[in-house]
């Protein structure tokens, strides 16, 4: 990512921008084009407007850097660099992302509504993107289990949209959160969906598609999944009805069949369900801990999250001294960010 490329180089995004252009195209993957954008006064102007209009707002920017940046984001291909919150930044562990069609009949909507509830009285965070229809039976449900929720969203997160849900973001913000990578003000463009889905499925554990039809945008955050290594689970539908056609088929391409929240916590080994009274059961160190990462930290943190990587490679994927590795394996071994395996190989723990 040459974002963060840029920040192990240079530290701080103001020292990129007013580094030279030979400092720049040193940098891996920097073109000409990259050098003329970073110098040209429309990056910095725009940067110091977006930073005027966060002064006195709820909205906060979260980099990779920070505490409380989701740690699963550093599994997938192209995790964002920024991302805004408004709310509550939570615990991220675990979560389990439920999305589906737009047009949901009353059968699926009941059925994403009442699965989400039981997950979030379980303590599973219930990830989606407060779309209509499935998601915004998703997130209600959710709060009426007294959970919490994440809405990500294909837009920024001063956008209201759809305008009806806007009360129940307000709601969801309460204890949880609407996340964007997409500057403030930022209109609901289609293309942005896409994009804002593979961040549904990289928070989760896990993604539950209810109710989709074939050409259902739910069916891109499925494959989003697959690609990230989480688990792809369904609620099976009426055999003739169109709106089930996409969720039926990812069954029979193997994906979990689900008909009650059991078959959730089976699927992701989240574990029995909780006496009365109990709280959740579930924890996840590596992805709960918080701590604040250097650029390197986090760059290294990111290489071994999508898979185990021995020392040299890691040394060489990130340019550096095998002694400057080697002081930033213990540092995040000692932060509980790292495990050593077998053979000076690390994974996350």
């Amino acid at each position: 990512m040459l974002f963060r490329r840029l920040l192990e180089r240079f530290e701080t995004p103001d020292r990129a921008l007013s580094a030279s252009s030979a400092q720049l195209m040193a940098v891996r993957g920097v073109s000409e084009a990259v050098v003329a954008a970073m110098q040209g006064s429309a990056c910095r102007c725009f940067a110091e407007q977006e930073c005027r209009r966060l002064d006195g707002s709820s909205i906060r920017v979260l980099t990779f850097l920070d505490a409380d940046y989701p740690r699963r984001l550093f599994e997938i291909g192209d995790p964002p660099p920024l991302l805004y919150l408004r709310g509550v930044a939570p615990l991220w562990e675990p979560a389990v992302a439920v999305v589906g069609s737009r047009r949901a009949g009353r059968d699926g909507l009941k059925a994403a509504e009442q699965l989400a509830a039981e997950l979030a009285g379980l303590g599973v965070r219930v990830v989606s993107g407060l779309a209509r229809g499935i998601d915004t039976a998703a997130h209600r449900g959710a709060l009426k289990g007294n959970g919490v929720t994440v809405a990500v969203l294909g837009c920024g997160v001063d956008i209201h949209y759809p305008p009806e849900n806007r009360e129940l973001a307000d709601k969801i913000a309460e204890s949880g959160c609407i996340l964007s990578e997409f500057p403030l003000g930022t209109q609901p463009l289609a293309e942005h969906f896409p994009r804002r889905n593979r961040i549904i499925s990289g928070l989760s554990r896990g993604v539950l598609v209810v109710e989709a039809a074939e050409q259902s945008g739910s069916l891109i955050t499925a494959r989003y999944a697959l690609d990230q290594g989480r688990e792809v689970m369904a609620v099976p539908g009426p055999i003739n009805a169109a709106s089930s056609r996409g969720s039926n088929r990812l069954i029979k391409q193997g994906a979990q069949l689900v008909d009650c929240v059991d078959d959730i916590l089976d699927a992701l080994a989240l574990g029995p369900l909780p006496v009365a009274g109990q709280a959740s059961l579930f924890a996840d160190p590596a992805h709960t801990v918080r701590c604040v990462l250097t650029p390197r930290e986090a760059a290294l943190y990111e290489l071994v999250a999508q898979g185990p990587r021995h020392l040299d490679e890691i040394t060489v994927a990130l340019e550096l001294t095998a002694g400057e590795v080697s002081a930033m394996v213990l540092g995040l071994e000692l932060k509980g960010l790292l495990a050593q395996l077998p053979g000076s190989y690390y994974s996350i723990p």
